[in-house]
């Protein structure tokens, strides 16, 4: 073994050992190590791609759309094939990566109930299709890495005791004291299932179609290693961890985030950053913003966390016209270090997590914004709480729905609103992912709901190519107006050093109506100010609170109009943002 494959090997025994310590194994963490080696494929000093610590592998041209496999249909080709060409037509100079939620065969959870992980569900297309999208676009996959689907082969294993996967199940006994588990539903943690060897009790996190893997057993990692090592080959540059905080179980603790778990994610690291050090590991953990921090490790887990706080904070800051809570908690994030970033969103496939807002906002808070939701037409899907107290989790609602109005009720700046959205979470320290809903200005799906009789549906549509075509081609439809002033937002804001998801951000304090920030880019050579009114009614910014420095010209960058240092104000309407810069490399 050369220098270089023994210090790797080294490495990932390290990792093992912390990983199993508590564990007996069936063989040496030594030929574990090399087993995962193997799976990789790094045989060789050839196979080894040393990666460089604290490097960025984005910047500011970097956006992320997400999306389904078949949000957008023609019944005359297969799905992926229509989102590519979707894709070509509306998102030039826009999108340059694509989340495509899980596109395996599966049973439930719209994808998140995995039954085959090596192959693509054949409503959607192929594993051609996915190539060519990863072509000319950075793939982000689903590691759907906690639980399968009770329909796989591997849970049927389990049932019948023998082959791949029979020995893959976390189980535990109902007599078990169980109460600290943390349940992000409300369903009974335990599944009873009746197998060859009797009755046996299935841990099921989310839903009893969703059987939770036990990661005390060496073959579960070995088989996600392989399956990693798939998707690369496939062309994926970026793995969403899914539900990744509930991977390590220990009956008697929270049953999250457990240390074992962090360890997990920096092996995984390890690995994958000796084949592509470019691949990047996002971590999906709908959790408190402080323990989501945790994820980013010392640089050596996580690339970039989801930044679920967000949502909710700029939500109920555009709803209640007062940012306090949003800029409290702007002011209380750490600046990511090199080699990490965040990854914001105020969309997703999912809805509007509240967990990540508890200690953020009042309980009052949570409760005024869920009822103000409730009346867009939003629904509410809830979970237990350690007490057995039911609380709600998540609102379910597209975020055009979400901002139609304010808490006290619709009004006519809907659009605007929602621009404003984008236009902050665009300029905000991080890579920006933006749902394919949103960029299409959805309504909420009432329909879906009733059919599937899922709330989360309510987010979730399937439009028809044709249709949406002739809405977006119409000047007047909400879909044109959103998908024209959000592609502008976009393509100014890949134009700007200032807004590398690494570059220095600082937050403004100019009042609970109007929210704002500087940013400066790496170089130092451009500064910018991105300044919000989050109100319904028009708001005065005095210049000399932004501290504009008298011997650069600046321009808002979305008007085009210059800024005259010699006015005392900055007038602005309802909703509007300005970009303010030095300079103007767009």
């Amino acid at each position: 073994m050369t220098a270089n494959l023994k210090a790797l090997h080294e490495k990932v025994s390290h990792h093992l050992q912390a990983i199993y310590a508590d564990v007996v194994l069936d063989r040496p963490v030594g030929e574990l190590a090399t087993a995962l080696m193997q799976t990789m494929r790094i045989d060789n000093d050839d196979d080894i791609i040393a990666p460089q610590s604290h490097c960025n592998y984005w910047d500011e041209g970097d956006v992320v759309m997400i999306t389904y496999g078949d949000s957008i249909t023609d019944g005359h080709e297969k799905p992926l094939f229509t989102l590519h060409r979707f894709l070509n037509t509306y998102c030039v100079n826009t999108i340059n990566n694509v989340h495509i939620l899980p596109f395996f065969p599966y049973s439930s959870d719209d994808g998140f109930s995995v039954i085959d992980y090596s192959s693509v569900n054949e409503s959607l297309g192929e594993w051609e299709d996915i190539s060519g999208l990863a072509e000319e676009y950075g793939l982000m996959v689903d590691l759907v890495v906690n639980h399968c689907s009770s329909r796989s082969a591997w849970f049927e294993n389990f049932i019948k005791g023998e082959g791949t996967g029979s020995d893959f199940f976390f189980t535990a006994s109902p007599d078990d004291d169980l109460s600290m588990v943390t349940r992000p539903r409300v369903s009974p943690l335990l599944r009873e299932t009746q197998t060859s060897e009797g009755t046996k009790y299935v841990w099921c996190t989310f839903s009893h179609d969703q059987v939770d893997f036990d990661f005390r057993n060496p073959k579960v990692l070995l088989a996600f290693m392989e399956i990693i090592r798939l998707y690369i080959d496939k062309g994926a540059k970026i793995f969403r961890m899914d539900a990744v905080a509930f991977l390590w179980k220990i009956v008697g603790t929270t049953c999250i985030n457990l240390e074992q778990t962090h360890e997990i994610i920096r092996l995984m690291r390890t690995l994958i950053e000796h084949v592509d050090p470019r691949i990047i590991i996002i971590t999906e953990t709908n959790i408190p913003n402080r323990e989501n921090l945790t994820y980013f490790g010392n640089a050596n887990e996580a690339h970039a966390i989801y930044n679920f706080s967000l949502p909710p904070l700029l939500v109920n800051t555009l709803v209640t016209g007062d940012c306090r809570y949003l800029k409290s908690w702007m002011m209380s994030m750490p600046p990511a270090q090199s080699g990490t970033t965040y990854f914001n969103f105020i969309a997703s496939h999912d809805g509007i997590g509240l967990r990540p807002a508890e200690g953020l906002l009042a309980d009052e808070e949570i409760s005024s914004l869920v009822h103000a939701m409730q009346h867009f037409g939003g629904k509410v899907s809830w979970r237990a709480s350690a007490h057995g107290q039911q609380k709600p989790y998540e609102i379910n609602i597209t975020l055009f729905d979400a901002l139609q109005g304010t808490i006290a009720g619709p009004d006519r700046f809907q659009v605007d609103r929602f621009i404003c959205a984008h236009a902050i979470m665009l300029a905000m320290e991080g890579i920006p992912g933006v749902y394919i809903h949103s960029l299409l200005g959805t309504s909420n799906d009432y329909e879906k709901v009733a059919n599937t009789g899922q709330n989360r549906s309510i987010n979730r549509k399937r439009w028809d190519l044709s249709e949406l075509e002739a809405l977006l081609d119409s000047p007047f439809s909400q879909h044109h107006k959103v998908l024209t002033r959000l592609s502008q937002l976009i393509r100014i804001r890949k134009a700007q050093p200032a807004f590398h998801p690494n570059a220095t951000q600082f937050t403004l304090q100019l009042g609970n109506q109007v929210f704002g920030f500087w940013r400066q880019s790496l170089d130092r050579q451009q500064s910018l100010f991105s300044i919000s009114n989050i109100s319904d009614k028009e708001q005065s910014v005095l210049l000399s609170d932004i501290n504009l420095f008298g011997t650069d010209h600046w321009m808002d960058l979305i008007t085009r109009e210059p800024i005259d240092n010699d006015e005392n104000y900055l007038q602005l309407k309802p909703y509007q943002t300005v970009w303010i810069s030095n300079l103007d490399p767009s």
